[in-house]
């Protein structure tokens, strides 16, 4: 009669291995558990519970728990809102293309001009000075920077390149769009330096031994080494940018509606199924955003 393994390993006198209990096969399940708990508590109920909100009933005082597709339809249907959205779209965009023609040459410089650790760390932290205050400061300080008698107007008359104040700087879409990229900057430059700064100085070195201009090298090497800075500062960006509303209200005197503005707006109102409606709206933006941006490099592989 052959011996199972067990027996065999008794007979022979060497220790039988023990069985690895439920903790031990379930270890990687436990050490899930937390995490996978507090996304479905705050992320996928509270979503659930927007789209079912969201398909609600709306009358002026009360909203009822009785489906329909009125909000739906009112927010699709109204020019005022539909073009809210587009605004939002065109605004993200906008900041989107100016933070990283701005953020790009100054996360090249640290990243590739300066070699000092120290230094870049530095110049790293003089980007971020501006978040020591509050946000609502930063966005305020723009008033009289581009009011009529602001100081932008006043150095332009002082140089004598314009005769009268431009008023366009001022509570208009311009201005709305000059706050977010100030203030979204800085998120647009860390994650670039970052991806510029692991760049191996030998592979640069090697493309000019060869013969390669300054312009094939960053073609070639130093912009698709550094794409995945270049997508996650655009995922930070552009989540912000989408749900902004603190800027557009204080930079454009209310005249500048974005989706985050009109959710607030109708929260107020105590109009639940239409913020909910505009929420679901904001939220498969972003989604779609966020996958677009994801199919360009795979995250996970480069960083």
């Amino acid at each position: 009669m052959v011996a199972t393994p067990d027996i065999a390993a008794s007979e022979t006198g060497a220790p039988m291995a023990p069985k690895p209990g439920f903790l031990s096969r379930n270890r990687h399940f436990l050490l899930l558990a937390p995490g996978v708990i507090w996304m479905v508590l705050f992320l996928i109920v509270p979503l659930v519970m927007m789209v079912y909100v969201s398909f609600w009933t709306q009358t002026t005082f009360a909203i009822k728990p009785d489906l329909t597709l009125k909000s739906w339809a009112t927010f699709f249907g109204s020019e005022t809102y539909f073009g809210a959205l587009l605004r939002t779209l065109r605004i993200w965009l906008t900041v989107l293309f100016l933070t990283l023609l701005l953020g790009y040459p100054t996360a090249l410089f640290i990243g590739q001009f300066v070699r000092n650790k120290t230094v870049q760390t530095v110049l790293l932290v003089a980007c971020v000075i501006p978040f020591w205050t509050s946000f609502l400061i930063r966005v305020l300080a723009w008033r009289p920077m581009l009011g009529k008698e602001g100081a932008i107007n006043i150095v332009l008359q002082k140089l004598g390149l314009i005769t009268q104040p431009i008023e366009v700087l001022l509570f208009t879409e311009l201005s709305v769009i000059i706050g977010m990229v100030q203030i979204y900057v800085v998120f647009m430059v860390g994650p670039i330096a970052f991806m510029l700064a692991r760049i191996d100085e030998s592979l640069i070195e090697a493309a000019r031994d060869l013969g390669a201009s300054s312009s094939t090298i960053f073609r070639k090497i130093i912009f698709p080494l550094s794409l995945p800075g270049v997508v996650v500062g655009a995922i930070f960006v552009s989540v912000m940018v989408l749900g902004e509303f603190a800027t557009a209200s204080a930079l454009s005197g209310r005249k500048v509606n974005l989706l985050g503005n009109i959710i607030v707006t109708q929260v107020g109102s105590l109009k639940w199924a239409f913020a909910a409606v505009v929420g679901v709206v904001l939220t498969v933006v972003m989604a779609a955003v966020i996958t677009g941006l994801l199919r360009i490099v795979n995250l996970r592989r480069e960083l």
